[in-house]
């Protein structure tokens, strides 16, 4: 067994009762000296003053907390491995909390033994999560070690709302993200844009959400008038309701009227079913209903407010990529089933708690909010959240199938009738937006629109994706794959060419950049090393951050080629900002800068100078010889780089 221990002088973040210490953090965003993708690293260490447990008295007792909650099948591979040390069990304990039961793509950890410590690396996607994280494991560690009690789920649910309020915790983003990361595509998140980044350079697309800067700003702000777009899709001879716009209270009442109840109530600027109220029976009910859809009005809008005709029927999204229908999911509204026992509000906690309910950006349900809307709607039964609810009853808490208030999802795709789809295409086909949601509301997708009692409800230029990539029922359909297919075929293709050396001078990269252009006279290429960076020969600020300097490289928009030094102190510092390289150039690398090498694309060429002594390996062929008197080694390279293109 191998100890790593810190004496009590040199105890950093230890309490007095602890028996581990763990203290000299580093984040990364992508490949390091530890790690091929973004890490957090810190050290970890025993103190000599204290004693630990033996490794299998933490892994017996991990696995009793497991038991407890076997239901959530979590960690179950914990007590069937062997480990080496305290450390590599804390590492691969951080490593599995770190997905936070909501199987996020954190899997990789490595630990590197020193003579004082170990250092620890876990993937990490958002830096303060996964930091939490550890000090999560480590106070689990140190109350397992004292015998004492550890409130598991309460501190795994607070960690669980740190990631959900990340720029990366929407189900949308996460969904993306993650799909993307499956398939080798490039992504980042531009903080200073509030935007995710998909591909490198003249490859790239920019987003939030499903909504991309290649999109129609027309477009999308035209979905938001439900008015004018209802108006429209009337013209194209697509059934919509009957229906006016009103702006006062009155007018409604007198809409209403008109129209004939039941009515359904909606902003005209809006989204995600805020302010909406379907099956309106009276004046009472419309009143209310009016409220809420005042209030969901942003403060810069006009007040305008739909009055239509509710149609009968179950709620369905019907969704669109790129002018092609992909996928249909029926919407119910939220609901519980009576035991005899519990009331209401007891069986919405109940519910709440279900693994299924985590309202995480990997589960199938949100958790059922408790509101206004919700109580009127009970009150039109002759409920409240104290009633005691009859066994085997089914009560609806909602009229709208709103799923980010608690409501359920079920896959419908295979069910629509081609007709269906025929009209969702001939919608979408008239918006220049990668994805389009619509909202119809049918008795079944399976009977065709032109003979059947269907609306279209409205149009939505910017649809979520879990309800498809998740159901709460039914099969899922990898809606992000069809988003990112749309603009990469494959991983490869989200990227441009990029070359990699651990030094170079600027005089050397200035003359890299003139024998490439000469033979890609129209190329852009951008450069950079630790002295400056260039887009062609026109030299730009340098940022102290050194991956500040990539980013913004491979952010610009008719960029071509990349060509980025990364020496030992900059991987130690910063580590790389992007995964792989289509050519890497070492100059008596050190063995920091031999992972300059560990994950190269199949086909690329690497050239390595150890004295006069030159290796080349490429396409699988390695050629070794030495260098010639006077012979310069950017001749050796210069000449390889035909070969990447």
């Amino acid at each position: 067994m191998v100890l790593q221990k810190s004496s009590d002088l040199a105890r950093i973040n230890a309490r007095r009762t602890d028996v581990f210490d763990i203290f000299n953090f580093k984040h990364y965003i992508g490949p390091n000296p530890y790690l091929d993708t973004g890490a957090l690293v810190f050290d970890f260490a025993l103190i000599d003053s204290r004693k630990p447990l033996p490794i299998e008295d933490y892994i017996a007792r991990i696995g009793v907390e497991a038991e407890r909650l076997v239901e959530r099948h979590r960690y179950p591979q914990l007590g069937s491995q062997s480990y080496e040390s305290h450390a590599h069990l804390f590492a691969q304990v951080v490593s599995e909390v770190g997905k936070l039961d909501m199987d996020l793509h954190l899997n990789h950890w490595s630990v590197k033994p020193y003579p004082n410590c170990t250092r620890i690396s876990v993937q990490s996607l958002h830096e303060r999560t996964t930091r939490e994280v550890v000090y999560f494991v480590w106070d689990w560690f140190e109350a397992i070690t004292q015998d004492e009690d550890f409130a598991f789920d309460e501190q795994l649910a607070k960690l669980q709302d740190r990631f959900r309020a990340s720029v990366y915790g929407g189900p949308t983003v996460y969904a993306l993200l993650r799909t993307a990361y499956e398939k080798g595509i490039p992504a980042f998140y531009l903080w200073e844009e509030g935007l995710m980044q998909y591909g490198f350079g003249k490859k790239h697309v920019r987003g939030v959400a499903t909504t991309f800067n290649c999109d129609s700003h027309l477009d999308s702000e035209f979905t938001t008038r439900k008015d004018d777009c209802k108006a429209f899709l009337k013209t194209l001879g697509f059934p919509v309701p009957e229906g006016d716009i009103v702006f006062s209270e009155k007018e409604a009442l007198a809409a209403a009227r008109q129209i004939g109840y039941p009515v359904a109530v909606k902003p005209v600027v809006g989204h995600k079913g805020i302010g909406v109220t379907a099956d309106i029976q009276d004046s009472k009910e419309l009143e209310s209903a009016y409220n809420r859809a005042l209030a969901a009005i942003p403060e810069d809008q006009v007040n305008r407010i739909i009055v239509e005709k509710s149609i009968s029927g179950s709620d369905f999204r019907l969704l669109c990529v790129n002018g092609r229908f992909v996928a249909a999911t029926e919407r119910r509204p939220a609901s519980v089933v009576g035991d005899g026992y519990l009331t209401l509000a007891e069986l919405i906690r109940q519910e709440n708690r279900k693994p299924a309910r985590l309202d995480s950006p990997t589960s199938p349900m949100s958790k059922i909010q408790i509101d206004e809307a919700m109580e009127l709607y009970l009150e039109e039964q002759r409920l409240s959240l104290e009633s005691v609810i009859e066994k085997g009853r089914t009560v609806y808490l909602r009229k709208v199938a709103n799923l980010s208030a608690g409501g359920i999802s079920i896959d419908a795709t295979p069910t629509v009738h081609d007709d269906n789809i025929i009209l969702a295409q001939d919608i979408a086909q008239h918006f220049q937006l990668t994805c389009l949601g619509i909202d119809v509301i049918t008795k079944s997708l399976s009977e065709s629109w032109k003979s059947s009692n269907f609306a279209i409800l409205e149009i939505n230029a910017a649809p979520g994706v879990l309800m498809h990539l998740k159901p709460s029922v039914g099969e899922s359909v990898d809606v992000p794959s069809h988003i990112l297919e749309t603009f990469f075929e494959s991983g490869t293709d989200a990227r441009i060419p990029i070359i990699t050396f651990n030094k170079i001078s600027v005089e050397e990269l200035q003359a890299t950049i003139d024998h490439i252009l000469l033979q890609h006279p129209n190329w852009t290429i951008g450069a950079v090393c630790r002295d400056a960076v260039f887009v062609n020969r026109s030299k730009k600020v340098l940022s102290k951050n050194y991956n500040s300097n990539v980013q913004t490289l491979v952010r610009h928009p008719k960029l071509d080629l990349l060509i980025a030094e990364y020496a030992e102190e900059i991987l130690d510092e910063e580590g790389m900002f992007y995964q792989s390289s289509n050519m890497v150039v070492l100059d008596n690398p050190t063995e920091s800068e031999m992972m300059l090498v560990r994950d190269v694309f199949d086909g690329s060429t690497v050239v390595i100078r150890k004295g006069n002594d030159i290796s080349i390996r490429r396409k699988g062929l390695i050629e070794d010889y030495t260098l010639g008197e006077d012979e310069p080694f950017t001749r050796v390279y210069l000449k390889e780089t035909g070969a990447i293109f």
